[in-house]
């Protein structure tokens, strides 16, 4: 931050939104909003919907209430965005439904939002559209919360963070290290032994690829496994999540300390240092 900046007395709240593609909208709200909520900064937060997609799993009282269709406001401009993921993962992109919205979305956000997270299935989603990553099917569900080695610690992005950090993982897929490496418009920022490729960053943090969840809430793993089971073939036992490996005992939370942190520096350093404070001028 330059010295008339710092000086200035101008304030305005910052403007994120979120498009949010899960089932359960409002638990996916709550998780977000929670973490959000503990920066200082007084943020105005928006939540946007597809036209070409009707929620199932969310009354439409609360949709039509709290939720615009992106075609209301593609003329906004906002200092920051996050994009969540989809069940529709084990589907080709250009099957889902949705495709061509969402990837409309995608480049409206290059050009009016200052820094932009995609998360799981969105991240993947991303990478593909901008940058010709795949997605490779994974035998069995990555399924649990995962050690993560960060690879650049002198990024604000993990300033505070300690070596190694947790993730939750709930994904059929996987992007890998040798595509990402080939492209050198992409920078890998941490990934696991475990579980691969965890977070990538583009356009010097314009764009953020999290192929994991650190908005989960303590519980929904466990609401996932318990879903799951018996059902599928192809999930086990969520891994360093319950003590023992006994389900029957309360998940362990070992990753919301890093979440709380991830998020408060993504908004003061990726949004807050860098948006102007004439929103309309976000190139």
């Amino acid at each position: 931050m330059d010295n008339s900046r710092a000086h200035a007395q101008d304030i305005r709240p910052l403007r994120i939104v979120i498009l949010n593609l899960m089932p359960l909208k409002i638990t996916t709200e709550t998780d977000l909003v929670r973490l959000l909520s503990n920066t200082p900064l007084q943020l105005d937060i928006s939540f946007m919907k597809l036209r070409s997609h009707t929620s199932k799993n969310t009354p439409i009282e609360h949709m039509m209430m709290f939720y615009h269709d992106f075609d209301y406001m593609r003329d906004e401009k906002f200092d920051g965005m996050i994009i969540t993921g989809a069940p529709v993962e084990t589907m080709a992109y250009e099957d889902v439904n949705y495709w061509d919205e969402i990837t409309t979305i995608f480049d409206w956000a290059k050009t009016h939002v200052t820094s932009t997270l995609y998360i799981c299935w969105a991240a993947q989603a991303g990478l593909y559209h901008f940058y010709g990553i795949p997605k490779y099917p994974l035998p069995k569900k990555m399924f649990g919360i995962f050690p993560q080695r960060i690879i650049d610690k002198r990024l604000p992005i993990f300033r505070g963070f300690d070596d190694t950090f947790m993730m939750p993982h709930s994904r059929h897929t996987e992007i890998r290290h040798s595509d990402i490496e080939r492209c050198k418009e992409l920078k890998l920022i941490a990934d696991s032994a475990d579980c691969g490729v965890s977070i990538v960053m583009a356009r010097q943090g314009r764009e953020f690829f999290i192929t994991g969840h650190l908005e989960y809430a303590p519980n929904t793993l466990d609401n996932e496994y318990r879903r799951d089971v018996g059902v599928r073939d192809d999930v086990d036992l969520p891994r360093n999540y319950y003590p023992n490996d006994d389900p029957s005992q309360p998940p362990m939370v070992t990753w919301r300390a890093h979440a709380n942190l991830f998020y408060n520096n993504w908004v003061n350093y990726y949004i807050y240092q860098e948006t102007p404070y004439d929103i309309n001028k976000i190139e």
